[in-house]
């Protein structure tokens, strides 16, 4: 059974541990499980040749309409590729695909609809579901939280999303569905990243104090010039709890990356549906964050869009003071 997960992402790993632990106990345990990260990146996001397995599933991950796709969830806002991708899945009669974008995260989502319709106890895997939820919900008590990285489950988020070896999180998965997040942080091959990973932590904190502006309640930064995709996203409102939302533009080996975010503990509620902003330039996500891909090769369209979000949401933030 090949798992198709959301690369680079607590969530993504955690959604292809719970799918797994959740298949094997409650469906079948006679089945070879293999991880494959997803990443969006600009064109085509899924290759037919890959869905080699017996069984092919998608978690935390955009609709695939392949008929080689037996299982799928996602909670994002942004879940279909095309109006074609939402019908097919309000067609499916398969009991196998589910979509909830009021969820906080992939992985609770998929321990609900195991333990309510397939009878997955989901008790053992508690504190992998509250700390998903929490990571992915942004559900922290405040941003000095978010940014101290003092808890196991940062830990690893900040290792997950900094992963250059495309088996590491395939190895990590397994763990996350049978192993305490204290202990997971204690094995040789992932405790040897985080000296390193904390190290550079410290240095992006202060790259992105640098090279952030805030104007209109809005921060903008590019960091596209430095090898920091994988920052840890509440950084920029740690530094500036006056803001309200974020744009920052980032580059790696695939994609120049714009993303936008709402500030979770913002002084005034953000109103616009960044999901929808981020859709008009072909990337997504939720009401709150979102994300858009460009190709390595456009990194002046990256940046162009980057500027026309920035000052959209600087406008309705100086309209909303007006009205």
């Amino acid at each position: 059974m090949r798992v198709f997960y959301h690369d680079k992402c607590f969530d993504g790993a955690s959604s292809a541990a719970l799918f797994s632990r959740f298949y094997r106990e409650r469906i079948r345990n006679d089945v070879n499980f293999v991880f494959s990260g997803l990443l969006h990146r600009a064109g085509a996001l899924f290759d037919e040749n890959h869905f080699d397995g017996d069984e092919n599933v998608i978690v935390d991950f955009k609709y695939s309409s392949s008929p080689k796709i037996t299982w799928w969830f996602d909670h994002h806002q942004s879940a279909f590729l095309s109006p074609e991708d939402a019908g097919h899945f309000e067609q499916d009669q398969s009991n196998q695909k589910f979509y909830d974008p009021d969820f906080k995260s992939c992985a609770g989502f998929i321990a609900m609809i195991a333990e309510q319709r397939f009878g997955f106890n989901p008790a053992p895997v508690a504190e992998l579901i509250k700390w998903t939820d929490i990571i992915d919900g942004a559900l922290y008590a405040d941003a000095k939280t978010a940014v101290e990285m003092k808890e196991p489950a940062m830990k690893l988020t900040m290792v997950i999303e900094s992963a250059q070896d495309y088996a590491f999180v395939p190895r990590l998965i397994p763990l996350l569905a049978s192993m305490p997040l204290a202990e997971i942080i204690e094995q040789p091959f992932v405790a040897s990243q985080l000296p390193p990973l904390l190290e550079r932590h410290q240095r992006s904190v202060a790259l992105l104090q640098e090279r952030t502006e805030i104007k209109d309640a809005t921060l903008f930064f590019d960091v596209s010039d430095r090898e920091l995709e994988g920052y840890n996203k509440f950084v920029p409102y740690y530094l500036h709890p006056e803001s309200i939302y974020s744009v920052g533009l980032s580059k790696s080996s695939f994609r120049v990356k714009v993303s936008v975010g709402s500030n979770p503990w913002a002084p005034s509620e953000p109103v616009v549906n960044l999901a929808k902003v981020c859709e008009r330039y072909g990337g997504g996500g939720h009401a709150r964050v979102g994300a858009i891909s460009f190709a390595v090769d456009r990194e002046e369209d990256a940046r162009r869009a980057s500027h026309e979000i920035v000052a959209e949401l600087r406008e309705s933030v100086r309209n909303s003071k007006l009205s």
